[in-house]
């Protein structure tokens, strides 16, 4: 599957971090990268103004056809519904991994520029992007292609998909400690998603966010999470609050690197 090449917004001056930003479904990079920052924090500034020596990264889902609505749009992979997202998954799972693989082969290519440094890489996504991003972030720990902890993740108006089945599995080893609960679902990420022998701002006013389960199992792997809700924002909510969804944005990236990857909601 081909994928066009990223959108990226330099830094000025040295290079201190890098943001990979995944976009929705029917969107794609360049636009992703407007919308984002036309946005503004609390003080007025655009996020790439704020954070000046980041290096901002927005890559594009290739096309896919779309089961239901019969067509080929813009997305990371097909889902059949996003208000049932668990209604037929394996639809999914193709375009998961694909598009996971090619997130983990960005991640390589902006570690180099940060001599490996993956500490100063932050994922970044919304909606179908967060879905995507979530399960990027278990593959990049099961294949071993990420050296130590990201800087963070920040997920806004997403889900994770396969998330019941998560559920069931962690349920059955509710004794396990952090990192033997991620080498598990490590594995089913191996089984289910890659299809191999294992070797958010949330918005209460968007219905299709299903974002909940997705911080019940990170609190369960990650040392710490952050998650918050807010109302109010654009799009009937599936958007970004504006200011205060971007001032928490800048204060996560601005948190001295942590310890472990952490999901931000």
């Amino acid at each position: 599957m081909e994928f066009p090449s990223p959108h990226v917004n330099p830094p000025r001056g040295s290079h201190s971090h890098t943001v990979i930003l995944l976009h929705g479904r029917g969107s794609n990079g360049p636009e992703f990268a407007e919308e984002l920052f036309s946005s503004t924090t609390s003080q007025g500034q655009s996020l790439a103004a704020r954070l000046p020596t980041y290096r901002w990264v927005f890559p594009t889902s290739s096309n896919r056809w779309s089961t239901t609505f019969q067509e080929e749009m813009c997305a990371w992979f097909d889902v059949y519904s996003i208000t049932d997202t668990h209604a037929r998954q394996e639809l999914q799972t193709d375009g998961l991994r694909e598009s996971v693989l090619h997130v983990l082969d960005i991640l390589e290519d902006e570690a180099r520029l940060l001599d490996g440094q993956f500490s100063r890489i932050y994922l970044g996504c919304i909606s179908q992007g967060m879905a995507t991003a979530l399960w990027a972030l278990f593959g990049a720990i099961g294949t071993g292609r990420v050296q130590g902890a990201l800087g963070g993740l920040l997920g806004f108006c997403g889900w994770l998909p396969f998330a019941q089945q998560l559920d069931d599995l962690l349920s059955e080893h509710q004794n396990l400690g952090g990192s033997q609960i991620l080498r598990l679902v490590s594995g089913f990420f191996f089984d289910t998603i890659a299809g191999l022998a294992v070797p958010q701002a949330k918005t209460p006013a968007d219905p299709s966010i299903l974002s909940t389960p997705a911080a019940r199992i990170f609190r369960q792997i990650m040392m710490r999470v952050e998650w918050n809700e807010f109302t109010g924002a654009e799009g009937d909510g599936h958007w970004i609050k504006e200011p205060d969804g971007f001032d928490q944005i800048v204060q996560f990236l601005e948190t001295p690197v942590r310890q472990s990857s952490e999901a931000a909601g």
